[in-house]
């Protein structure tokens, strides 16, 4: 049986690929994590081994944008606003459920001492998970964590917000 090459003309979103760009949006998202990992042992900003390493955020954030406004440059004048809305909720929806129900159950299971999973009821979480889902902050004294955060069960959704 012969294998079928699809020719990259058939794809309508086929432009050239930057990969130089990929590479440098994951050294920027390894630079975050590590940051938020040895975030963890420090006793002050002074001993942080990735002491500004918060700016690849920003960084990351510079690059997408770049990345997003040249995959659909030449798509403005014909797509309208629902079009690149629905493209983006097809891409990334499944990502913020699957993180979701991920950070629900972490929360739910995990058994830190930090927070008493046995004060928050399974009404709350199951309302904290499902408006982490839908991307919707948690409203200000009704998140499970009590911390104030906009999403308690996957804290980097606040970037896909923003």
């Amino acid at each position: 049986m012969s294998e079928k090459h699809i020719s990259s003309a058939a794809f309508a979103d086929t432009k050239p690929h930057y990969h130089i760009l990929d590479g440098l949006r994951g050294i920027a998202a390894i630079t975050v994590v590590c940051f938020h990992l040895f975030e963890a042992f420090a006793t002050s900003h002074l001993d942080q081994v990735i002491n500004h390493g918060y700016l690849a955020v920003d960084f990351f954030f510079m690059l997408s944008g770049f990345v997003v406004g040249y995959a659909y440059d030449d798509r403005w004048k014909t797509m309208k606003t629902g079009d690149f809305i629905k493209r983006r909720i097809i891409r990334l929806q499944p990502m913020v459920v699957m993180g979701a129900l991920i950070g629900g159950g972490m929360f739910y299971f995990q058994g830190c001492p930090v927070w008493d999973v046995t004060q928050v009821t399974i009404a709350a979480l199951v309302i904290a998970t499902l408006l982490n889902a839908l991307l919707i902050p948690a409203p200000v004294g009704s998140e499970v964590r009590g911390l104030g955060e906009m999403y308690p069960l996957n804290g980097p959704s606040w970037s896909l917000f923003f």
